[in-house]
């Protein structure tokens, strides 16, 4: 990130208390479940009710529409058995979303599990009567309560009556092309839209609060196969891919002559070996293994085959896996050129590995490496790799190998050149099978390239296929989104009514089994700040302009103490960018479970104190305020251009791959787009800053003239001048805070006539067990009632003579007034633990 552009701090200014003390403990703050009441932080009033009453939501200019005005989202996912609360309690739910401004749903994971936590009997394909009952009833109370809905499709079914295979997971990029698991996602599909729910009297298909319909979550072929999740397919599935690519080629070619002929360019045979003593004749000479932060391991040699056999016994782990490694050194190879890398193996337990060149010197940059699932019995591995740059001193590397106790054992390592061929032996046209991504490079470019063409066009036609059903033969008229770009490419993405993106930042991390809740960390770091802008430019950078664009899942898992700072900052952004709508991931996951008084898990918020008290300022901030430049920077670039970098880059491929920079997420809107030409605009005339991200100070400021934030880390007796609002800190348990004021009533802080004040630091639940003193993860997360952090600052306002101030309770209702201190033309509120509380009114006599 460009430092001079973040260091600035502003809009919010911090003065600090005049009498500092110790940081208090945490109290009991519980915002009721069910809670509805009118006050200043009820912000219902800036929804529309009910949803849908200008009819369906369009796509007009870029942007989202409702009628003739433009409508911008803060949604919350329902997951599981969230998505079918009782009638009695969806009234209650709906009621509260309202009143924190939430306007859309987005039902997740309804596909998941059978019922009663799913929508699904036992069969997989028909929809449970209570499940959908239910559903219909909580759809019916948001849309009444002015909240929209987004219908998920296909999220977690695993589709009757197929044979699954390891790794298949949610048959994720198998049902892109396989057609009997698109048969059932339309029947799914016509099942659940074309159902009339009895209380609004409505198909889902006609009924204008359906926002959105999304096809398939978290989904996209060219994801999976550059992940290799679909290399050990069987048949019928590998058939059926298999019969579709050479369908493909026969299009394209018509002759087994022609393709031959085209595949054969650049044909590398094998060339001599690369590596001294890369049968362990000379045992370690040559080789070099590499142990750090306490990992142990000791090469030996001998075994079943004296001279061919090298054991690897790792004796104690490191923290990472790259803390035991070995590697042979120098090598020398050339860009672009193809290498084979050949051994055989076997490890103490399945484990994946990596192998591959790398510079042997600083920066130690890796220039072509791939992943390797070792079994406990032995296996003959091959693959291609081709360098990214050339080096006189390269080096072989095995690593990943420090995790995992126990003897890993090598047998003839092998490097040569080439090894880079068109068609295998035994293949023509029409018998020429699907291509593994371990085994791509092995290729030569002219096949690659084909083959990379082949998984565009795949996608190119389910995605839009699966919306053609959606709106001709369903006749559906809400907006149809695929997937988060990212999981599929943004160029096919861009095909559809809306442009999806996902992020979490410090997502759970799992070092074992996948989501073993015995074995887990959660990073415990503020965003605010970073250099690298966090999880903010890498959404930015997804933007499509000309298209409407949702981020449809978004947190900062618990129980990172800093994780309260989610939302006021990514809605900050989202108004700069003038995005269209942010989702929180989750609400509730739970069934019939809503008065917890406690953090349930990594992502529900509301139970999260913390992350709901700070809902009114964010989403005022974006409802209402328009942190927008008079123009962006748009990048413009061929259909071409844009298949080509995502045959080079992959699905994940975004706007710095045309030359956007990350940092000018802080700076004003960026996107890019499909046109006949490339171009690049960008004109932005002078303009106050209105949001900063401080590199520096690591925290962000936002100024408006109704809503001022600073979020991150404040020293006790810092101040930083704002716009209109200057605070002074406290002591705080991290010092660190995030604080906003909100002008509810009036045009400006210096025409208030009342101010929201929301102040937030570290949430826990009571007799929560940290595992470490890093604190990222928990032996137990403790009990309710859950507890907060009371921030001692003061914040002083322009005028406020005739003001008064409350504390306020877990309902937004006054709890007891607060004193101000009038001088100078300016008013003081000093906010303290011991008035426990998150927030603060202050108004007018």
């Amino acid at each position: 990130m460009n430092r001079s552009l973040s260091i600035l701090v502003g809009a919010l200014s911090i003065a600090i208390a005049p009498a500092l003390c110790a940081a208090a403990d945490l109290f009991p703050f519980v915002l009721p479940w069910d809670d509805a009441t009118p006050g200043i932080t009820n912000i219902s009033n800036l929804l529309e009710k009910p949803a849908g009453l200008h009819g369906f939501v369009t796509a007009k200019d870029g942007h989202l529409f409702a009628g003739d005005q433009r409508i911008r989202f803060f949604g919350v996912n329902m997951a599981f058995g969230g998505d079918f609360p009782t009638h009695a309690d969806a009234e209650k739910v709906a009621a509260r979303m309202a009143k924190f401004g939430i306007n859309c749903v987005r039902f997740h994971h309804m596909d998941t599990g059978t019922a009663p936590g799913g929508l699904l009997q036992k069969d997989r394909k028909t929809l449970d009567p209570e499940s959908l009952d239910r559903l219909d009833y909580f759809v019916n109370e948001l849309k009444k309560n002015g909240i929209y809905t987004n219908l998920n499709l296909h999220v977690g079914n695993q589709y009757a009556g197929m044979p699954a295979y390891e790794g298949s997971g949610y048959f994720k990029g198998v049902d892109n092309f396989f057609p009997a698991m698109i048969e059932q996602q339309h029947a799914y599909a016509t099942a659940l839209l074309k159902h009339v729910n009895p209380y609004t009297k409505l198909a889902y298909t006609a009924d204008p609060a359906v926002a959105f319909i999304e096809i398939n979550n978290e989904n996209g072929l060219i994801m999976e196969w550059n992940g290799k999740a679909l290399d050990a397919m069987p048949d019928p599935y590998a058939a059926e891919f298999s019969k579709q690519w050479n369908e493909w080629l026969k299009k394209k070619y018509g002759t087994p002559e022609k393709l031959a002929a085209a595949w054969s360019q650049g044909e590398e045979r094998l060339g001599a070996e690369l590596l001294a003593n890369h049968d362990f004749r000379a045992g370690a000479d040559h080789w070099f293994l590499e142990q750090h932060e306490g990992a142990k391991a000791a090469m030996t040699f001998g075994g079943s085959n004296a001279t061919t056999e090298m054991a690897l016994n790792v004796t104690a782990p490191g923290k990472e896996g790259w803390h035991v490694q070995f590697s042979q050194s120098p090598v020398k190879v050339e860009k672009g050129k193809s290498y084979t890398i050949s051994f055989r193996a076997r490890a103490p337990q399945p484990a994946k590995i990596n192998v591959g060149l790398s510079q042997a010197h600083a920066p130690w940059k890796g220039l072509g490496t791939q992943e390797v699932k070792l079994t406990t019995e032995y296996q003959d591995l091959s693959f291609v790799v081709t360098p990214s740059d050339s080096d006189d001193q390269a080096r072989l590397s095995f690593s990943n190998l420090g995790l995992q106790l126990g003897e890993y054992h090598f047998h003839n390592v092998s490097l040569r050149s080439g090894g880079s061929l068109g068609l295998l032996e035994g293949e023509a046209l029409g018998k020429v099978a699907f291509i593994k991504r371990a085994r791509l490079a092995q290729r030569t470019l002219a096949a690659q390239k084909d083959w990379q063409r082949f998984l565009f066009d795949e996608e190119a036609a389910y995605w839009p296929g699966m919306s053609k059903f959606l709106k001709g033969e369903l006749g559906a008229k809400s907006l149809v989104l695929g997937s988060a770009t990212g999981f599929s490419p943004w160029p096919v993405q861009a095909m559809l009514d809306v442009v999806d993106a996902h992020a979490y930042w410090q997502h759970p991390h799992f070092p074992g089994r996948q989501w073993d809740m015995n074995n887990w960390t959660v990073k415990n770091e503020s965003m605010a700040g970073r250099e690298d802008g966090g999880t903010l430019p890498g959404l930015a950078l997804r933007r499509v302009a000309g298209k409407p664009f949702i981020v449809t899942e978004y947190n900062h898992a618990s129980p990172n103490t800093y994780s309260s700072e989610a939302f006021l900052e990514v809605m900050a952004v989202a108004a700069l960018q003038d995005w269209d709508g942010v989702f929180a991931f989750a609400y509730s996951h739970r069934l019939n479970d809503w008065d917890t008084k406690r953090l349930t898990s990594f992502f529900d918020i509301d139970q999260h104190p913390g992350k709901m008290a700070t809902l009114p300022a964010a989403l005022t901030l974006f409802y209402r305020t328009h942190l927008i430049p008079p123009s962006a920077h748009v990048v413009s670039i061929t259909q071409e251009q844009a298949i080509d970098s995502v045959a080079k880059g992959g699905s994940w491929v975004d706007g710095k791959a045309y030359g956007l920079k990350p940092e000018e997420t802080f700076a004003h809107p960026v996107a890019f787009r499909i046109a006949p030409k490339p171009s690049s605009t960008l004109d932005i005339s002078a303009l106050a800053p209105q949001l900063k991200w401080d590199t520096k100070a690591h925290r962000m400021t936002v100024t408006t003239p109704r809503s001022e934030c600073v979020v991150g880390n404040m020293e006790p007796g810092e101040t930083i001048d704002g716009g209109a609002v200057r605070i002074t800190a406290g002591v705080t348990r991290q010092k660190w805070a995030a604080i906003s004021a909100t002008v509810m009533k009036g045009d400006s802080f210096f025409h208030a006539q009342s101010i929201l004040v929301t102040a937030v630091g570290d949430t826990e639940n009571a007799d929560l067990q940290w595992k470490n003193a890093e604190k990222t993860s928990v032996s137990t997360w403790g009990k309710g009632p859950s507890t907060v952090e009371g921030i001692a600052a003061t914040l002083t306002f322009p005028g406020g003579a005739k003001w008064k101030a409350w504390s306020l309770d877990e309902r937004g209702h006054h709890q007891t007034e607060v004193p101000l201190q009038h001088a100078g033309g300016e008013t003081k509120l000093t906010l303290s633990p011991e008035q426990k509380t998150l927030w603060w009114e202050i108004a007018e006599e």
